[in-house]
C-alpha cells in the first residue's frame, strides 16, 4: 500500500515521503496512529498544502524531546523489588516499572518509549536502559534496582 508519512518512522522514511509498504502495517499501524495516509491524489494535494504547518509540528516535538533529553541523560532510578539473599529478584523489572518511576520523577514516559535490549531485570544492581523520547533522541539512564529481603 501507498503512504503519505505524516512524521518521520524508523526504518520507513522521512516525513513527506511516499512510501510502499505492507498493508497489515499501514492499515493497523500507521493510520490508526495518524503517522500516515493513504496517498491518493487528494491526500497528496491536500499535504503539499499543509506542509509547513507540519514540518514546524514535527520541530517542535523534536525540540522538546532534545531539551527532556538533556535533563534526562545520566539519571539514576531507584527501583526497589524483593530478594532472595543471592540478589536475585523473586519478580523482575519491566518497561512499565520504570515508565512508571521516570513518570513518578517527573518526566512523562510511555512504556513502549524503554528500551530493555536485554529483556526485563531479574538482578540487584545497576543496569543501563535506554529511552527513545524520539526517533532522533535516545538517552541512556541508569536504573539501580535495590533488593527487599523477604
Amino acid at each position: 500500500m501507498q503512504v503519505i508519512l505524516l512524521e518521520k518512522v524508523v526504518n520507513v522514511g522521512n516525513l513527506g515521503e511516499v512510501v510502499k509498504v505492507k498493508d497489515g502495517y499501514a492499515r493497523n499501524f500507521l493510520i490508526p496512529k495518524k503517522m500516515a495516509r493513504r496517498a491518493t491524489s487528494n491526500a497528496v494535494a491536500e499535504f503539499e498544502a499543509k506542509r509547513a504547518e507540519l514540518e514546524k509540528a514535527a520541530a517542535g516535538k523534536l525540540a522538546a524531546s532534545q531539551t527532556q533529553g538533556e535533563k534526562l541523560a545520566g539519571l539514576t532510578v531507584q527501583i526497589s523489588q524483593k530478594s532472595g539473599v543471592d540478589g536475585r529478584l523473586f519478580g523482575s523489572v519491566t518497561n512499565g516499572d520504570i515508565a512508571d518511576a521516570l513518570t513518578k520523577q517527573g518526566f512523562p514516559v510511555e512504556k513502549s518509549q524503554v528500551r530493555m535490549p536485554l529483556g526485563p531485570l531479574k538482578t540487584v544492581g545497576d543496569h543501563p536502559v535506554s529511552v527513545a523520547l524520539h526517533t532522533d533522541v535516545v538517552v541512556e539512564v541508569t536504573i539501580a534496582v535495590l533488593g527487599e529481603h523477604a
